[in-house]
């Protein structure tokens, strides 16, 4: 989910100023093309626009997911639209489309972009609270659901990628070494990791997760740390982006940052 994960940091979440269907497609593949590192000139939208004349994007569950291809060598890049009132898609639910996860998809990139459209698709059949969407409030209502989808999916991956490894090694080697293989965590997981981070006025900011070594650099970059989280959602150190999801306020003038790091 990296390029979804990109797309949040690099601004490209933004509130849908139309909710007519090709507008909206226009106006997100307007945004990829302004990506420095695409290195195309122009040709997303007409590619967008032809490939839903001949197959709908609507994935159902108020979630749509166009892209474009390209024989250009590059990185998997995402634009992400958020309709409040939502978009007449014609989805094969028949539901309105609240938001819009549009990608580029270079041919070297292509089983990059399978492994993350898989992933979200099964994160949002299986999570309620991805499926509401009328319920969002703004923008960054829309930013927290989208990096629920993002835990949701690197969480469903882990037994799926768990099996396929012991899958293999018993093709190779005894039983035993298939059963270790099976508890070997993936990466990915490894590097999304969900922490709260408690923070009060006169006090050091508490970090709760399950990784110490995270913990003891999260905790050492306070105050800095909860202050960038208050004033912009995001804190970055040493390799380690933090992304804060919701916030819940308490008496007296304490607070609880649900958050996700990234370590990059």
């Amino acid at each position: 989910m990296r390029s979804l994960l990109d797309a949040l940091q690099d601004g490209r979440l933004i509130e849908l100023p139309d909710n007519n269907k090709t507008k909206a497609l226009e106006y997100l593949a307007t945004l990829i093309e302004a990506i420095p590192d695409i290195g195309v000139e122009g040709g997303i939208t007409e590619s967008v626009l032809a490939r839903e004349q001949s197959y709908n994007t609507g994935i159902g569950k108020g979630w749509a997911c166009p892209h474009a291809r390209s024989t250009v060598d590059g990185h998997l890049f995402c634009a992400v639209g958020w309709s409040p009132a939502g978009i007449d898609y014609g989805a094969a639910d028949g539901g309105k489309i609240h938001i819009v996860v549009m990608y580029y998809v270079p041919d070297t990139q292509k089983n990059a972009y399978l492994k993350e459209i898989s992933s979200l698709a099964k994160a949002i059949q299986t999570q309620p609270a991805l499926q509401d969407l009328k319920s969002l409030d703004d923008l960054a209502d829309a930013r927290h659901r989208l990096l629920d989808a993002i835990s949701a999916a690197a969480e469903c991956a882990v037994p799926e990628a768990k099996a396929r490894m012991i899958q293999l090694e018993v093709k190779h080697t005894e039983l035993e070494k298939a059963a270790a293989l099976a508890t070997t965590p993936l990466d990915f997981t490894n590097r999304v990791i969900p922490l709260t981070v408690i923070v009060a006025p006169g006090l050091k900011s508490l970090v709760l997760c399950r990784d110490r070594a995270l913990v003891d650099l999260l905790e050492s970059k306070d105050p800095a740390l909860s202050a960038e989280l208050t004033n912009s959602g995001q804190f970055e150190t040493q390799g380690v982006r933090v992304l804060l999801r919701a916030t819940a306020s308490y008496q007296p003038d304490r607070a609880a940052h649900d958050c996700l790091a990234i370590k990059l």
